[in-house]
């Protein structure tokens, strides 16, 4: 049963969401051979100003 999990910075709409969750679902199953329904998809989205990169608030 595979687990996906996608970091995103917040400001994407639930109808982008929803087409990424299908894309990432499909790959997934196409490449594992893993059935639909046993693939789950986990979206956290980060407010923008709380990570860094290079130390550098982002």
């Amino acid at each position: 049963m595979p687990f996906v999990h996608i970091e995103l910075v917040e400001g994407r709409s639930k109808e982008q969401l929803t087409e990424m969750m299908k894309e990432v679902t499909e790959a997934i199953h196409k490449n594992t051979g893993a059935p639909k329904e046993h693939i789950h998809v986990i979206i956290n989205e980060l407010k923008k100003g709380t990570y860094a990169v290079n130390g550098d608030w982002k």
